[in-house]
This record gives C-alpha cells, sequence and structure tokens, in this order.
C-alpha cells in the first residue's frame, strides 16, 4: 500500500502504525497551513491524563502560508516546558532513560521552520524504532491523490476517531485507564524494543 501523510510534530500511533506498514510513504510538503492540528501539537500522557503540547507558530489568518514557511515562536522556552513535561511523564517509564538521550538534543539545538523541526523529530523517533524508513515528498499539491491511500486526515485530530489499538501498560493507567493513539513518545517510553513489533501488529482502517 502506498500512503501519503503529512508531517507532525512525534507523531501519533496512528500515524506510524500507516507508516511502519506501508509499502511506500510519501510526505505532504506542498499544502497551506493550517491551525489546530498534529502539524505543531502532540499528547502525551501525564498525571492528569492526556496532555497537549504545542509547538508555537508565527501564523496570520489574513494570508495563506505553505506550511513548508512556516516559523516556530521562539519568544518563549516552550522547548524546555516541553521537555520538562515529558520527563515528568515518563520519567519512571521502562524505558525513558534508554532513549533520552537520543531525544533530547532536539530540546536544545534551537528549531526555526516548523517542517523542518518536524522531520528531525521524525528521523529521531525512526532511530529510536530502529526502522529505516524509505518516504517521498510531493512534489505538488492534489486535493485527491491518485494510487495513493490518503492518510492526510491522520494529522487532524479534530476528525480523529478511537483507533482500537491494543491496550499496552502506561505509567498512570491506574488512574485514568489506557489512552489510545498518543504520541509515539508514550509508546516508545513504555514499550522500547517492542515499539516497532506492536506498530506491525495493529490496523488502520483503508
Amino acid at each position: 500500500m502506498d500512503i501519503l501523510l503529512h508531517p507532525t510534530y512525534f507523531p501519533s500511533i496512528a500515524q506510524c502504525v500507516a507508516m511502519i506498514q506501508a509499502n511506500q510513504v510519501t510526505f505532504e510538503v506542498c499544502d497551506n497551513y493550517q491551525k489546530q492540528t498534529y502539524r505543531n501539537r502532540m499528547n502525551i500522557y501525564g498525571t492528569q491524563g492526556k496532555i497537549p503540547l504545542t509547538v508555537p507558530v508565527v501564523y496570520s489568518q489574513k494570508n495563506r502560508q505553505l506550511y513548508k514557511d512556516i516559523l516556530i515562536s521562539n519568544d518563549e522556552k516552550w522547548q524546555d516546558l516541553h521537555w520538562k513535561s515529558i520527563q515528568s511523564a515518563y520519567s519512571s517509564s521502562p524505558f525513558f532513560e534508554f532513549y533520552e538521550h537520543d531525544l533530547i538534543h532536539l530540546f536544545n539545538e534551537e528549531a526555526t521552520h516548523l517542517m523542518d523541526f518536524n522531520f528531525r523529530c521524525l528521523n529521531a523517533v525512526l532511530e529510536c524504532l530502529q526502522h529505516d524508513l524509505k518516504f517521498d515528498l510531493t512534489s505538488e499539491f492534489e486535493l485527491k491523490p491518485l494510487n495513493k491511500t490518503d492518510y492526510r486526515y491522520l494529522a487532524d485530530h479534530r476528525k480523529e476517531t478511537e483507533q482500537p489499538f491494543k491496550p499496552y501498560v502506561q505509567v498512570f493507567d491506574e488512574k485514568h485507564g489506557f489512552i489510545s493513539n498518543l504520541s509515539i513518545l508514550d509508546l516508545i517510553f513504555n514499550e522500547g524494543p517492542n515499539a516497532l513489533l506492536y506498530l506491525e501488529r495493529q490496523q488502520l482502517p483503508i
């Protein structure tokens, strides 16, 4: 199956299931930016349940802007805040210490363009999963792509439906139960080397 996806901030488990199981992955890089999507947002699991972490961006609704041109707003120390939130949520997880050194540099190095930063996050995730993903980039925007399964909707949390993913042990599941389809970081920190096998065994609607 050949699929089309948006590059997002530490992609959701649903997006990673699609990536891992696809024959060919193409990322949409020619679209206009849309607010309130996983392009600049991920969800983790903290003591209070689901916690959204949002990358602040410079964006004007008056003029359409291409996603690849969107700048990150670094007026506030959002990277420090995000990393501290991740530490608080997952420091007691089985594999946090194993992977933190592969990820912390993303929160220490300056990030300027959102799409570029998201690809850096994706590369770090693929290293943690030890998966060599070959992918292409779009050369033009197509509303209805030919010969590809369009999974771009997975980047829009407003269109999100509950994915029937198999539960795995999460740090705070005794408090709030299993929360499905969080950021891939949740799966990596809790399942470690078994994360890739988990992704291979899940199903997405076609």
